[in-house]
């Protein structure tokens, strides 16, 4: 059977009050049937003792005057009954008619024994005692049946009852309109979750009064939903982009191998087709590589895989590998400060990707550089380990300083030079995984400088 929360709440609140209102009433019943037992077996005594006392004290009253005073009394109690003992166990008194009614010569012992004992008779409460005068000791039993007493309790029973099942509704009703009332802030979060789809992810929840469980909750799915809302909007982008991208070579590919065959040309023109063709199939092979190393970067942070690694090692075996591919390229990495302690070089890292963004930010530094040229700066800045990339080249507009980390995104002054706009956008990630920042400060046509910092072990 399907619950619902308020009806679990109501149910377990239920539950809950109920256990208290038994056990409540438990308490109740059980002090008041023992006040009652206590009380009656006093009134038990207090008539044992007077009896006794007017039979042997009061020389003026007789057997049969104290009989009669017995049954006139006005506080008699019900189906009471009086017996006298002597010290050789002769009855001198029963406040019963009926003389057949003895008590064994052990019990008065015991009675004589314990001084004062409690008991039941069927349904009578009895008690008895010893009463002394001078040096004779007489043995007192007196029982009586509690009629009032034991009605009140029946009647204390049947209001325990009646309050019981009508505290009981009344939970039940109150509790299922509490529950309805304190979980209504999540109904209504239901009601706008159930409003947002895939085309409307702009949409936000009531947070609430901001404060409250239900209102924390609200605000980490708002929170979730600008996650998710700028997701989609990174992949309808980046599908838009690279669909582009990819195009772009692939037409220029397309159009230069139609163009080639539409007659027969000398081996030269062939050669020249086939060098501009490779040189296309480079740069797709460039953007696939990059595509699949951004959506790698962009991936769950957690299944990529950090060792400890030398951030200077990294730094002279990448530059050794461009100026391989590129030997025009001028790479200089000095230390800006004396580094005594090697530890403060090591760094948490994925080798693959570090080597991916530091190629990266080398290759853009040359490119736009007249000189093909790039200075490395490592220096220790608190915590941190710092690598600067200085560059003297053109430098980039502000205006398009705010978009430069973007997919595919392209500055006005670098259109003419060959590239697809993901080394930045790929470098941020890439940083940003490794708990570094990235900051880049530059200079129309007097150069650029990047500046990584990156958390070292110790």
């Amino acid at each position: 059977m399907k619950l619902y929360i308020r009806s679990r709440l109501t149910i377990q609140f239920t539950y809950i009050v109920s256990f208290i209102l038994i056990l409540f009433s438990f308490i109740i019943y059980y002090f008041s049937a023992s006040y009652r037992e206590a009380e009656f077996y006093t009134r038990l005594e207090k008539k044992a003792l007077t009896t006794a006392k007017l039979l042997i004290e009061v020389k003026e009253v007789d057997y049969e005057l104290l009989k009669i005073i017995d049954k006139n009394t006005l506080n008699a109690l019900h189906s009471e009954k009086v017996m006298i003992y002597d010290d050789q166990d002769r009855q001198i008194y029963n406040s019963l008619d009926d003389d057949s009614i003895q008590i064994s010569k052990p019990f008065l012992d015991k009675i004589r024994q314990l001084k004062s004992i409690r008991y039941h008779e069927g349904e009578n409460e009895a008690v008895g005692l010893i009463f002394n005068l001078n040096s004779d000791h007489y043995v007192v039993i007196a029982s009586a049946y509690d009629k009032y007493g034991i009605i009140k309790l029946h009647n204390l029973i049947w209001i325990i009852l009646v309050g019981f099942f009508i505290s009981i509704a009344s939970t039940v009703f109150f509790g299922r309109i509490y529950a309805i009332k304190a979980l209504k802030p999540m109904s209504d979060v239901v009601k706008q979750v159930d409003k947002i789809t895939i085309a409307s992810l702009n949409m936000r929840v009531n947070e609430g009064n901001g404060t409250d469980e239900i209102a924390q909750l609200a605000i980490k799915f708002n929170q979730m939903l600008e996650r998710l809302e700028s997701a989609f909007e990174m992949q309808r982008s980046f599908v838009s982009n690279a669909s582009h991208e990819l195009r772009t070579p692939l037409t220029s590919i397309t159009g230069q191998i139609e163009v080639s065959l539409m007659k027969p040309r000398a081996q030269v023109e062939y050669a020249a087709i086939l060098e501009s063709v490779l040189e296309d199939i480079k740069n797709l092979n460039a953007l696939s590589n990059g595509l699949l190393d951004l959506a790698k970067a962009s991936s769950d942070i957690s299944a990529i895989a950090l060792h400890p690694l030398r951030i200077d090692e990294i730094l002279w075996e990448t530059r050794a590998e461009l100026i391989e591919r590129k030997s025009d390229y001028k790479i200089a990495i000095e230390f800006s400060q004396p580094i005594d302690n090697e530890n403060e070089l090591i760094i948490l890292g994925n080798h693959h990707l570090l080597r991916t963004a530091i190629i990266n930010l080398m290759d853009n530094a040359c490119k736009f550089s007249n000189d093909k040229s790039v200075k490395i700066a490592l220096s220790i800045k608190d915590a941190d380990i710092v690598a600067e990339f200085i560059d003297r080249g053109m430098g980039i507009e502000p205006t398009d300083m705010d978009s430069i980390f973007h997919p595919f995104f392209r500055a006005q002054n670098a259109k003419n030079v060959t590239g697809n706009g993901l080394g930045l956008s790929l470098t941020e990630k890439i940083i940003s995984i490794h708990r570094g920042k990235i900051a880049i400060e530059s200079q129309l046509l007097k150069g650029t400088k990047v500046t990584i910092s990156i958390p070292f072990i110790s």
